[in-house]
């Protein structure tokens, strides 16, 4: 289960980066007519950022699902004071 969860949250993380990268080429390349102040975003534009919203939430939750105490907590070593 671990295991699992680990490989979720770094093909999310992977996904999650081609994403940002990929949207912040478009927005450069669409800012250079100064005519136009404001575009909605149309088409494949608008299913990536839809895509990035709905990957950052569930690498967000299974961030937290993982950080919770059943998953790998860590004990101290026998021997080992901590203060």
């Amino acid at each position: 289960m671990e295991t699992a969860l680990s490989i979720a949250l770094i093909v999310l993380g992977a996904a999650l980066t081609f994403l940002v990268v990929l949207q912040g080429r478009n927005a450069g390349l669409q800012s250079r007519d100064a005519s136009s102040i404001y575009q909605t975003k149309r088409g494949l534009e608008k299913t990536m950022f839809q895509a990035t919203i709905v990957l950052g939430v569930l690498f967000l939750i299974l961030a937290l699902v993982a950080s919770l105490p059943i998953f790998g907590a860590a004990k101290p070593a026998a021997g080992l004071w901590l203060f």
